[in-house]
């Protein structure tokens, strides 16, 4: 019997594999969602993080239904990002964006106020990878873009 691979057409790799070096998988969630809860978190072992939640929509319009990601911010413009939207959601404002994640697993945990106080639940935890646009009370906001290594170059004499 014989292993059927799909491959990438540009690499010959299987595909969620790099052609060279190490293997791994990827698994990205693209979406649209509410940015919430930015702060930076402490751990008793480790460097601090930068660290969001995402109330991710899904479904119908007319009738939206949430996903809630709880995500350590780790790539560079999405930390800019962040960081600059961080006194929008701070006030209270509704700041919607779109984004990539990675790396999602599931995590129990216990409600520890509001009406499931003493319930199970489980938050979806990732890696908040990338941010695509974003909106405050509706309005689009403009990001900030990586910049260039500079185009200047001293003559070597």
């Amino acid at each position: 019997m014989s292993q059927v691979q799909s491959q990438d057409a540009t690499t010959n790799a299987p595909i969620g594999m790099p052609a060279e070096g190490k293997a791994f998988f990827d698994l990205h969630v693209n979406g649209v969602g509410y940015l919430n809860r930015i702060r930076e978190v402490k751990p008793r072992k480790g460097q601090p993080f930068l660290a969001c939640s995402i109330s991710a929509m899904r479904g119908d319009p007319s009738d939206v239904e949430y996903t809630k990601f709880d995500l350590r911010v780790t790539g560079s413009d999405a930390k800019r990002i962040v960081a600059m939207l961080k006194p929008e959601v701070d006030g209270k404002k509704p700041v919607v964006i779109g984004f990539r994640i990675g790396d999602i697993y599931p995590e129990l945990f216990t409600y520890e106020r509001g009406e499931k106080v003493g319930q199970q639940g489980v938050a979806i935890k990732g890696r908040l990878l990338k941010i695509g646009f974003a909106k405050v009370d509706g309005q689009a906001v403009t990001l900030p873009v990586d910049q260039p290594p500079s185009q200047s170059h001293t003559a070597v004499q």
